[in-house]
């Protein structure tokens, strides 16, 4: 089963519709770290990370790990090691914290663009995270906490997303 970006409002899953914030620009084919774009594409999906302190384990089938105070998510572009990746938080390396006070990444799903082998400035740290307000994203997917945890619970580690 495919997750479907309908539109730039609408993600659409089997006969679930939920609605959705994207990157601020909208979608392109050609992204670059920093566009606030949200890469076009069909992208397989990574682990479902969440916060431990704030939400009990999410019902799903996919792999659930704890977010702990020294993660980040590497958008540095001068570190071709560790670009697109998840760290331990180093004050040498430019990332983003996944332990925010805010609570957009209480519960984060990372969309595997740009992953296997990343290009350096192609983009980095896309995500299936939460909102509050439908406010436009850095070019990651934003929905409700409600709404994540539905599609926490139908998806698998086979789920792809498309993003058009």
């Amino acid at each position: 089963m495919t997750i479907i970006l309908k539109d730039k409002a609408t993600l659409v899953f089997d006969d679930f519709i939920f609605r959705c914030a994207i990157g601020v620009k909208g979608i392109t084919k050609k992204k670059v770290e920093g566009d606030k774009k949200t890469p076009i594409g069909t992208f397989s999906l990574g682990n479902l990370y969440y916060r431990k302190d704030r939400n009990i384990k999410p019902l799903t089938k996919l792999k659930c790990i704890p977010i702990k105070n020294d993660m980040g998510w590497c958008h540095d572009v001068n570190s071709k090691k560790y670009y697109n990746k998840l760290i331990k938080i180093n004050k040498k390396i430019r990332y983003e914290r996944l332990f925010r006070k805010d609570n957009k990444y209480d519960f984060i799903i990372p969309i595997n663009y740009n992953s296997k082998k990343p290009r350096i400035a192609k983009g980095s740290a896309i995500f299936i995270h939460l909102t509050n307000n439908f406010k436009p994203t850095s070019g990651c997917i934003a929905l409700k906490k409600k709404d994540f945890l539905i599609l926490a619970k139908l998806i698998n580690k086979k789920t792809k997303i498309k993003i058009c």
